[in-house]
C-alpha cells in the first residue's frame, strides 16, 4: 500500500495540470471516485497552487497513510525543517472537537511511530475553509516537539505557515529519507480491529520489529496449519500464548478478518467471553463503518453495521447457548476463542447449567463442551485458543489445563499445536510443538516493552527485581500519589488528541467509596471507552472507575489505578482481603488469592504510555481505612520504583487542554 497517493516537490506542481494531479490521486483509490471526494481534491489542488506560490523548496504529500488510525491525512508539507499536517473541512464554519482530535491524532501518530519524525517539529493544522477568523500564532509546543493543533480558515493557512517558518526555521528535511523512515505503529485493540475490518494487514498496523515479526510468524503458522487441516480433513486446535499486551487478541482478530476475506465459506468467527470487549469492539466497528460510508457518500444504517459486526465478533456464551438448542454442527469452521484460560471448569459449568438453563446432570467443563460442539463437523474444523497467562480473575475459571485435559480424555483424534513452555501434567499423543505460537514482546506499552516484567515482580512481592526492571523503563511514566485530585490533574495534562485516560480499581475496592470511587456502580463499556470527552459516561470524564472485569483485553493511554486495602502488605508479603458487610475479611482460599493478585496484575498493565497509582492516606476514625495499611502499600510501591507525583516538578508541565491560542 502506497504511503501517499501523491508525492511531489512544489516546483513540479507547475508542470502538471489539474487533471493529471486528480488522475494520480484517483489511481490508488481502492473504490470508485465519489463526487464528494472529487470536489474535495479539486479544492485542495487549487489551494495547494496558491500556497506554493509563496512556499519555495516544499515537498507535498496528499492522502498520506496513517495506519494506526486507518485513515489518510489530507495534506502534509515538509518545509523549512517543519512537518505541517493539514486536514481540510470544506464549507465548515466551526472547528469541531472531533476534527481537532483527528488532526492531532495524525501528529501524535507521526511523532510516536514514524522514525524520521521523532526529532522534528510537527504542526497539526485544522482548516475550516469558511470560518470567519483564524486562531493560532505562538503555538503551544509539547515537550516532544509536537504543537497543539492550530485552527485557521482558508486564507489564514498560508499566513500561519509563513509565520511559523520564519520563527522556527530549521535544517531542511530530505523528503525521500523522511518518507522512507520506518513506520512502527502500535494501535489500541479498538484501532486495530477497525483497521483490520477495513482491510489493512497486521504488518501495516503493528511495528515491523520484534513484536510484529512475531505476530506475522504466528499468523503464517496458523494459516498454514488451517490450510493443511482443510486439505487433509483433520480437526486441529492451536494455542497462542503471550505476555500481557503482546498482541494475542490482535492475532485472533487478524486471523478472523483474513479468513473471512479469503475463505468466506469458513465463516471464521472471533469469540470472547469478555462481555465488555465484545460490546466495545462491536460498537467501534459499527460506528467506524458508518463514518467511512458517509465519507464515501454511500448509504448504510447503524442497524445494518451492528448486524455485520455481530457476525464477526460474538459473545462465546451466545455461541454456547445456540449449541445447546441444536445438535447440528455450527456454521463456523474456524473459531477463535479469546482469553481461553477463562473458560469454566466442570463445577462452575454444571452450576450455571442448573441455575440458568434448568439442565441438571451436566458434567462437562466449558472447554470440553466447546470442543464437542466443533467436533460435530464431519470433515475438518479449527479452534484457535488465545491464552493469557496469569489472568484468571473469576471463580471457576479453569485455565489452559482443562483444555489440554479434555483433549487427552475425550478428543485424542484432534491435533494440538502447542507453544513452548505450555506445561501439562498429562500426556498428549497427538500434538505438535510450535515456538511461533508464543508472543514474547509486549506491544501495548510501546514506551515500555518490559512493563509486564515490572508488574510481574511487583505482584510477586519482589521489590528488588522490580526496581531493576524499572531502571530500563525510561519513557513510561510510573507515578504514585495520595491525592486523587492531583492524579486526575496529571491525567488531564497528559492526554492529547484522541488519547484516552481513565480511573481503574479492583472490583472489591469497596473502601474507595469515601473518595468518590464507586466500584459497585457499573460502567457502560462502549460509552466508557468510545464516548467523546464531553460525555460524563466517558473514561475521560474521570468519574467512573473500570474494574478488572471491564478492562481486561482493552487498554487506555493513561491510567490511574486506585489501590484499596483488599491487596495489602503484611510483613514481607502480599495478603488478599475481601470486604463483606462492615469489615475486611482475610482470603484464605488459594484460588481466590490468585484472583485478587491477577486482578491487580491486569489493572497494572492497562496503560500504554503511563500510569499513576492512587493510594489513600486512610484515617484513624475508620477501622476499614487504617492509615498504616495504606502506608505499607504506598511504601512498597515506592520501593518498586514508583516516583512520587507530588515531588516531581516535571510531571504536570504540559498545558491544559482548555488553553486557547492567541488570535491572529
Amino acid at each position: 500500500m502506497k504511503r501517499a497517493y501523491l508525492s511531489l516537490h512544489s516546483q513540479d506542481l507547475t508542470t502538471l495540470s489539474d487533471a493529471e494531479l486528480l488522475g494520480r490521486l484517483a489511481s490508488d483509490l481502492p473504490f470508485s471516485l465519489e463526487p464528494a471526494q472529487r470536489t474535495a481534491w479539486n479544492y485542495q489542488i487549487q489551494h495547494l497552487r496558491y500556497l506554493t506560490q509563496e512556499l519555495d523548496d516544499t515537498h507535498i504529500f496528499m492522502e498520506f497513510l496513517i495506519p494506526r488510525m486507518g485513515r489518510r491525512a489530507d495534506l502534509i508539507l515538509l518545509t523549512h525543517g517543519i512537518v505541517f499536517v493539514i486536514e481540510y473541512k470544506l464549507g465548515a464554519r466551526q472547528f469541531d472537537r472531533a476534527s481537532l482530535d483527528q488532526v492531532y491524532g495524525y501528529g501524535l501518530d507521526l511523532k510516536h511511530f514514524h522514525e524520521t519524525s521523532h526529532s522534528l517539529r510537527i504542526v497539526p493544522i485544522l482548516v475550516a475553509t469558511d470560518a470567519q477568523s483564524s486562531e493560532y500564532l505562538h503555538p503551544q509546543w509539547d515537550e516532544d516537539g509536537l504543537a497543539r493543533p492550530l485552527t485557521v480558515n482558508a486564507t489564514g493557512l498560508l499566513q500561519a505557515i509563513l509565520y511559523l517558518c520564519s520563527v522556527y526555521k530549521s535544517t531542511p528535511i530530505s523528503a525521500t529519507a523522511w518518507k522512507n523512515g520506518r513506520y512502527r505503529p502500535t494501535p489500541t485493540i479498538v484501532e486495530a480491529a477497525q483497521a483490520l475490518y477495513q482491510g489493512h494487514s497486521v504488518e501495516e498496523i503493528a511495528r515491523s520489529e520484534a513484536g510484529a515479526e512475531n505476530l506475522t510468524k504466528t499468523a503464517e503458522y496458523i494459516t498454514k496449519a488451517i490450510d493443511i487441516a482443510k486439505r487433509d480433513k483433520r480437526k486441529i486446535i492451536c494455542f497462542i500464548t503471550g505476555v500481557p499486551g503482546s498482541g494475542k487478541t490482535l492475532a485472533g482478530l487478524n486471523l478472523a478478518t483474513a479468513r473471512q476475506r479469503a475463505h468466506s465459506e469458513e465463516h471464521a468467527v472471533f469469540l470472547s467471553g469478555n462481555g465488555p470487549l465484545v460490546d466495545v469492539l462491536r460498537e467501534a466497528l459499527a460506528l467506524n463503518a458508518q463514518a467511512k460510508a458517509r465519507e464515501k457518500g454511500t448509504r448504510t444504517s447503524k442497524v445494518q453495521e451492528d448486524r455485520r459486526a455481530a457476525s464477526f465478533i460474538q459473545n462465546i456464551h451466545h455461541f454456547r447457548d445456540d449449541a445447546l438448542i441444536s445438535q447440528d454442527a455450527p456454521i463456523e469452521k474456524v473459531a477463535i476463542f479469546d482469553e481461553a484460560q477463562r473458560a469454566w471448569d466442570s463445577k462452575q459449568t454444571s452450576k450455571f447449567m442448573q441455575q440458568k438453563k434448568g439442565q441438571s446432570g451436566f458434567s462437562m467443563s466449558e472447554p470440553e463442551f466447546l470442543l464437542s460442539v466443533m467436533d460435530r463437523h464431519q470433515d475438518w474444523c479449527a479452534i484457535i485458543c488465545l491464552v493469557g497467562n496469569g489472568q484468571e480473575i473469576n471463580t471457576g475459571e479453569a485455565g489452559i489445563q482443562e483444555w489440554l485435559h479434555s483433549l487427552e480424555q475425550s478428543f485424542p483424534h484432534w491435533q494440538a499445536h502447542i507453544p513452548n513452555g505450555l506445561n501439562y501434567s498429562g500426556q498428549l499423543t497427538n500434538s505438535v510443538i510450535a515456538p511461533a505460537l508464543h508472543l514474547a514482546t509486549s506491544l501495548r506499552s510501546f514506551r515500555a516493552e518490559r512493563l509486564s516484567d515490572f508488574v510481574g515482580h511487583l505482584v510477586d512481592g519482589n521489590a528488588a527485581a522490580a526496581i531493576e526492571v524499572k531502571k530500563t523503563i525510561s519513557n513510561f511514566s510510573l507515578y504514585i500519589t495520595q491525592d486523587l485530585a492531583q492524579a486526575r490533574q496529571w491525567l488531564r495534562s497528559k492526554c492529547r488528541g484522541t488519547e484516552r485516560a481513565g480511573l481503574l480499581a479492583s472490583s472489591n475496592a469497596i473502601r474507595l467509596k469515601p473518595h468518590g470511587v464507586f466500584v459497585k456502580s457499573k460502567i457502560e463499556p462502549a460509552k466508557w471507552f468510545l464516548a467523546p470527552k464531553n460525555d460524563v459516561r466517558s473514561s475521560d470524564a474521570l468519574e467512573d472507575a473500570a474494574t478488572e472485569f471491564d478492562i481486561q483485553g482493552l487498554e487506555l493511554d493513561w491510567t490511574c489505578l486506585c489501590w484499596d486495602a483488599n491487596y495489602r502488605r503484611e510483613g514481607k508479603q502480599w495478603r488478599a482481603f475481601h470486604f463483606k458487610g462492615t469489615r475486611w475479611q482475610a482470603v484464605n482460599d488459594e484460588a481466590r488469592k490468585t484472583y485478587v493478585a491477577n486482578a491487580y496484575r491486569v489493572l497494572l498493565t492497562r496503560g500504554r504510555q503511563g500510569m499513576v497509582v492512587f493510594v489513600p492516606k486512610g484515617t484513624d476514625e475508620d477501622a476499614t481505612r487504617a492509615p498504616e495499611v495504606y502506608q505499607s502499600i504506598y511504601n512498597f510501591l515506592k520501593d518498586c520504583g514508583f516516583d512520587d507525583l507530588m515531588s516531581t516538578n516535571s510531571a504536570l508541565e504540559w498545558p491544559s487542554e482548555n488553553s486557547r491560542h492567541e488570535p491572529l
